[in-house]
């Protein structure tokens, strides 16, 4: 069997052009392409909704935040498991994890992976501190708290923030993942984000769009913090970034334990 033809040969070249990786404009182009779009078509919608207090979208996330918030309320195992995955989505977890895994960049000598790690994640957290002030919005109100929440709603820290820092985690330790594993390595990625984020809604602490607010704002985030990091490597005659080999794929055989 010959090898199969890739999506591009059915591409105009123009656009075949821009997902070409070894093109100088190739892949940051389409990165912050697709940063823009995730940013101001539906991260836009979904705020303009929430900014407004349209009153279908406040009838729909106040109706399914009490009934999940009713089916786990009782149910200690459950309310533990949610606990814990909570917790995976935390500032103080993430300053334990981001400030070890940057201090091992750091020993290893890899300083544009350290660099990368910390200016995405914190930040990620200056832009969703930014907008929860902005926006201003509440708390589900619920009649007995399942756990201690501060701060405004909206968007989800925990799921702005695990999409941000747990994606860069990923990216930077790709290169070590053998590439039959790499798919299963994204997808148990992807679950752990989407359970922390349905952790946040089960225990009562926010709305449906607090938490797809989160992930769609975090996603932009990531996406155009890889896209400057792939400028860098260019500047400094280093191929651009290709996601699924990792953001530095020739750290590999330093960051091996």
């Amino acid at each position: 069997m010959g090898k199969p033809k890739s999506v591009k040969k059915f591409l105009p070249e123009f656009l075949a052009a821009r997902l070409d990786a070894e093109k100088r404009y190739g892949l940051r182009l389409t990165l912050f392409a697709l940063a823009i779009v995730l940013a101001t078509l539906p991260f836009g919608l979904l705020l303009k909704a929430v900014v407004d207090r349209n009153p279908r979208l406040q009838s729909f996330d106040t109706a399914l935040s009490e009934h999940l918030y009713g089916w786990t309320r009782g149910q200690e195992i459950l309310v533990l498991i949610l606990k814990v995955l909570s917790f995976l989505g935390k500032p103080l977890w993430f300053y334990i994890l981001i400030g070890g895994v940057s201090i091992y960049l750091f020993r290893l000598k890899r300083i544009r992976l350290m660099t990368f790690l910390i200016a995405t994640t914190a930040g990620g957290g200056i832009v969703d501190t930014i907008i929860k002030v902005a926006v201003n919005r509440g708390r589900p109100e619920v009649e007995i708290p399942l756990i201690h929440a501060v701060g405004k709603s909206f968007p989800s820290g925990h799921a702005m923030t695990s999409t941000i820092a747990y994606g860069a985690l990923l990216l930077i330790f790709m290169p070590l993942v053998p590439r039959r594993w790499r798919p299963t390595a994204l997808g148990a990625t992807v679950l752990l984000v989407l359970a922390i984020g349905f952790s946040r809604l089960a225990l009562g602490v926010h709305f449906v769009t607090d938490v797809i607010g989160g992930y769609v704002l975090g996603l932009s985030w990531l996406i155009a913090a890889t896209a400057a990091f792939s400028i860098w490597r260019q500047e400094r005659g280093r191929k651009p970034v290709e996601v699924k080999e990792g953001v530095e794929p020739e750290a590999a055989r330093d960051l091996k334990p």
